[in-house]
């Protein structure tokens, strides 16, 4: 039976966006990305969104070459789970390097999206959207 390695964690972080929620932790390795355990490139197709959710590192600076990024990713779609992990990992970041906060907060990264899909009302077919009237 084979055991598993001890991982040290550096930091973690949790990000939200929408619905979707992702775990962010920073551990001890050579740079290595995963999501769910897939690597991110084969996780997140879109390269605009895999920029995305780094901006947090080009930001702060953080040396990403001594550390693993390891992402619990669950709830709504890739875009929204892209911007949760955006959000985890410059809250993990913070954490392990408290000078790079304001940094990360002056540029919008430490900030919960909160916008989500409006509830539907009774009575009518949708959020917004009346059915139709009919004056006779």
């Amino acid at each position: 039976m084979a055991t598993k390695k001890a991982v040290q964690v550096i930091s973690a972080g949790t990000g939200r966006r929408k619905t979707a929620t992702a775990r962010v932790n920073l551990v001890e390795g050579k740079g290595d990305w995963k999501v769910n355990g897939v690597a991110l490139e084969d996780y997140i197709q879109s390269e605009a969104l895999r920029d995305y959710l780094k901006q947090p590192v080009a930001i702060s600076g953080y040396d990403m070459s001594k550390v693993d990024v390891v992402v619990f990713a669950k709830g709504g779609g890739i875009s929204g789970q892209a911007g949760a992990i955006r959000h985890g990992l410059a809250r993990a970041i913070a954490l392990a390097d408290e000078t790079m906060r304001a940094a990360l907060k002056k540029a919008g990264c430490m900030t919960r999206d909160s916008r989500m899909k409006e509830r539907k009302k009774p009575g009518q077919p949708g959020a917004r959207k009346r059915f139709q009237f009919s004056k006779r």
